[in-house]
């Protein structure tokens, strides 16, 4: 299994109420239908962001090199205000815009770059509040939801690559029956600018596995897994490929000239890997039966990390997970399995 972000190299969100005010310098996107800045429900809040085309390219072409992909676009929120129940809705954008230097707090207010009325400093969009392509994807929240965005996007995607339609990025914005609504919502997302660890991504997830051994798979939760060859720091732009070796954690006794704790075995073909900020302990890249499957040779267990999809100068837990054959869940949550990104 595989799984690869990149990063924006453009973000951005429009208001309606401030037309011609640009917020592209800005920590924070707003999508909302409400502003801060009037007691009025009279805003409306979107969304742009954009990544490269030439990194989008790569990644499909190099790196997942013709397997069968999934891509999401994820945003992790910051702050809101909310109903029970909203949608938001990701869009193509049909035309190309600038990012500018703006921020909320300017006074003056910086107006140069893309607002709700223009794309660029010299072209208004087609129509205001951003010209798109109206076949959007959408994600649905309720009271209890998580509401981070995390929208399936591989369509959109696979549009860009195949040149179908030029990529401008995607405009994010409420549903129109939420929009145009008179119930509150503000929802306010991190953005590329932001000095935490949530910028938005654009993940990438495709399963690489391969399970093939000679070796004696486990059958029991009585066994021992050890990561062999965890170096413990690594530079962010690394692809590096972690060994993991098991054995029975009372081995039977036999009759040989090595140790019988040297008789290694491996995992199912149902074990997976998971990722954790060991800081927050939110999981970075959670359990997936289809995308984070560990693979297997005739010495060990193994799978592939992409460290320049992760946050540098952080500590990172592995965690796995075995499915054995008699159904029995067994989670390895070992603090000791950690390593460092640097740049």
């Amino acid at each position: 299994m595989a799984v690869y972000k990149i990063f924006p190299e453009k973000d951005t969100f429009i208001s309606k109420y401030r037309s011609t005010q640009n917020f592209g310098r800005d920590e924070i996107l707003e999508i909302s239908n409400k502003t801060d800045v009037t007691a009025l429900n009279a805003d409306v809040n979107r969304a742009l962001i954009q990544f490269s085309t030439s990194q989008i390219t790569d990644v499909i072409t190099n790196i997942i090199s013709g397997s069968t992909y999934s891509s999401s676009l994820k945003l992790f929120l910051a702050e809101a205000t909310l109903p029970v129940d909203y949608t938001i809705e990701a869009y193509p954008i049909s035309q190309s815009w600038d990012m500018g230097l703006g921020k909320s707090s300017d006074i003056p207010i910086t107006t140069v770059g893309c607002t709700w009325v223009s794309r660029t400093s010299t072209s208004n969009w087609i129509d205001t509040g951003s010209s798109y392509i109206n076949s959007p994807l959408s994600q649905s929240f309720n009271y209890i939801s998580n509401k981070d965005i995390n929208i399936n996007v591989t369509s959109i995607v696979n549009s860009w690559a195949s040149s179908s339609i030029p990529n401008n990025g995607f405009l994010l914005k409420l549903s129109s029956s939420i929009e145009n609504s008179t119930t509150p919502l503000i929802t306010k997302f991190f953005s590329m600018d932001t000095h935490t660890i949530y910028p938005p991504q654009l993940e990438f997830k495709w399963n690489d596995s391969i399970y093939s051994s000679s070796l004696t798979q486990v059958t029991s939760s009585d066994f021992t897994p050890v990561i062999t060859n965890n170096k413990s720091e690594f530079e962010e732009n690394t692809v590096y490929t972690f060994k993991i070796k098991a054995r029975d954690r009372f081995p039977v006794r036999a009759f040989q000239t090595s140790s019988v704790y040297l008789n290694a075995k491996v995992l199912p073909s149902s074990s997976y890997w998971a990722l954790k900020d060991v800081k927050t302990e939110e999981m970075v890249i959670d359990f997936d039966t289809t995308f984070t499957k560990i693979s297997c040779n005739n010495v060990s267990n193994y799978f592939k990390i992409y460290m320049n999809g992760l946050e540098p100068e952080r500590y990172y837990q592995i965690l796995y997970k075995t499915v054995l054959s008699n159904g029995e869940i067994v989670v390895v949550d070992d603090e000791s399995n950690y390593f460092k990104v640097v740049r």
